[in-house]
């Protein structure tokens, strides 16, 4: 069974883009994008530098165009429900929830993409009202790392699985954390992101985002789509919907989205652009699970071959 994954924030290079928009029709079909949130993603993907698309309200939206662009290459069979070598389920970490309810046809790519822009504006205020950030610890025993980080006022953000665990807050915690690191954590890594994530910092953002998706009316995904909050996969779009509002403020928990990916049986897994980090954490955490990361066109042939040598149907999301 294949999953396709994408990534979140952070993840994003300046000029990371720039090859993908040489595919037939790339540049047209993210110029209409460009048109409907109102931001140059051509610009910010090919031409910016890091500071530019370290924005919030610059970095997500570019993340979400470069995972649709990326993935919408492989071929319209990706998506195909029943279709040999399809995915038998779809996962984003973080804002690639986003890209991944356009996977799962919760979202079309325009509303997709059209939230995620609002969510990365009200996230980029929210951000703004107090200097946060995150940093990702690598190593140590999870139990004793959360315990310490509540001890110093910090939120694990992200729990990653395969030995890392991000944690957010202010800069003075922060600063704190890198003094004081918990017993068997090797390194405290600061993260390419403007504000503490998925922490209470960002309630602000969740009530505009709430009132952003009122809006929009999602339709139940085509795909078994595994959610971030909790692992599990969900069967209705309304309720994919409420989690991608909540999820702004809560933590990520993608070690319990691969323990679920264990559980369906996956056995490859394929990382959207721009792929590296999530495939990196299941190479830990997925023994025996083949993984491909989507960094530039050059992978589309690999990806497609992995894809082909996946023969299982993909799951029907209403049975998951």
């Amino acid at each position: 069974m294949l999953v396709l994954v994408a990534p979140g924030q952070g993840a994003q290079t300046p000029g990371f883009l720039t090859p993908w928009l040489e595919l037939p029709g790339a540049a047209d079909r993210v110029a209409a994008w460009s048109d409907a949130i109102g931001l140059d993603l051509a610009h910010y993907g090919t031409q910016a530098d890091a500071d530019a698309i370290r924005d919030t309200s610059v970095a997500q939206p570019l993340l979400v165009a470069a995972g649709l662009l990326s993935a919408a290459a492989l071929g319209a069979e990706t998506f195909t429900v029943g279709a040999a070598g399809a995915p038998g389920a779809v996962a984003g970490h973080s804002v690639g929830e986003f890209t991944a309810a356009a996977f799962a046809g919760v979202l079309d790519d325009t509303a997709a993409l059209t939230l995620v822009r609002k969510r990365g504006l009200a996230m980029a205020e929210a951000a703004a009202i107090t200097e946060t950030g995150m940093s990702a610890l690598l190593g140590g025993d999870p139990d004793t790392s959360v315990a310490h980080l509540e001890k110093l006022g910090l939120t694990p953000a992200n729990i990653n699985g395969a030995g890392q665990i991000v944690a957010a807050g202010t800069m003075e915690q922060l600063a704190a954390l890198n003094e004081d690191k918990p017993e068997g954590v090797r390194k405290v890594v600061p993260l390419k992101v403007a504000g503490a994530f998925h922490t209470h910092h960002m309630g602000p953002a969740v009530e505009k985002l709430a009132e952003a998706a009122k809006a929009l009316v999602p339709a139940d995904p085509k795909l078994t789509y595994v959610s971030n909050k909790d692992g599990q996969a969900v069967a209705t779009g309304a309720e994919v919907l409420e989690r991608l509002v909540g999820q702004v403020a809560n933590p990520v928990r993608w070690d319990l989205c691969m323990e679920t990916f264990k559980e369906l049986g996956v056995t490859a897994l394929i990382e959207v652009c721009p792929g590296g980090t999530l495939t990196g954490l299941a190479k830990r955490a997925l023994p025996g699970v083949k993984t491909l990361a989507l960094k530039t066109p050059d992978d589309l042939d690999a990806a497609r071959e992995l894809i082909a040598e996946t023969t299982t149907p993909a799951a029907d999301a209403a049975g998951a």
